[in-house]
């Protein structure tokens, strides 16, 4: 977990961008000890938005599985997975 305080994004913007870049991971801001903000790469949050899409889908499916709706035929699951790779695909292009 990377965490710095706030004053380093003022002093060291390009610093933390890099990181962020880098490590594709969330960069954690303080103010006073406390947490305040957090900072990432743009790519790494479409990519954090794409996958809580998916699970939402997954867990919506599991939801309507669970209470006897109608499932999908194996073609039908192939081609929603294939949209949804796509999409994880074409948001890490962004």
């Amino acid at each position: 977990m990377n965490i710095r305080p706030s004053a380093a994004i003022r002093k060291n913007y390009n610093e933390i961008s890099e990181l962020c870049k880098r490590t594709g991971e969330p960069v954690f801001l303080t103010k006073n000890g406390t947490g305040d903000l957090v900072v990432m790469d743009v790519e790494a949050f479409a990519r954090r938005e794409s996958m809580l899409k998916l699970r939402e889908t997954l867990l919506r499916s599991e939801e309507e599985r669970i209470a006897g709706k109608p499932g999908h035929s194996i073609d039908e699951s192939a081609k929603m997975m294939s949209r949804a790779i796509r999409e994880v695909t074409d948001a890490k292009r962004g």
